[in-house]
């Protein structure tokens, strides 16, 4: 995250609070200022997958915005195997960094409005604090 100047703070965490709603109470953060990469896989024609970053307070809506940012006609969440598999991540540690990079990312253009985010980092035991969500 250093390469592309983004300032962040490594947070240390029990991996037993890694799932967001968890940590959000175990450590005092609200969950609109976390939150979730999630990979979402199209269900007809071509296999493709993208991530998407959306705040923990909302919820992706797969079939209706997701399907078309992709150009399919449905789509779901993919697999935890399918997930680890792609990206090397653990299920509630995916970050957006890293990824293969012919994965599209889409991030919830409610995010410009917040100071920070906190999302994965890769694996369970720590979460990076993003400042300045503009530049998502």
């Amino acid at each position: 995250m250093e390469e592309f100047g983004i300032v962040y703070e490594l947070l240390n965490i029990d991996p037993d609070f890694a799932d967001t709603a968890s940590f959000c109470v175990k450590y005092n953060y609200p969950l609109e200022y976390s939150g979730n990469t999630i990979i979402v896989a199209s269900k007809k024609g071509p296999e493709r997958y993208v991530a998407c970053i959306v705040q923990a307070s909302s919820s992706l809506n797969v079939n209706q915005v997701v399907s078309q940012l992709i150009d399919s006609r449905k789509a779901s969440f993919a697999s935890s195997e399918k997930v680890v598999q792609l990206t090397g991540m653990m299920i509630g540690g995916v970050i957006p960094f890293g990824l293969p990079q012919n994965m599209a990312i889409y991030a919830d253009e409610e995010l410009k409005t917040i100071d920070y985010l906190i999302l994965g980092s890769g694996d369970r035991s720590t979460k990076v604090k993003i400042a300045g969500c503009e530049r998502i």
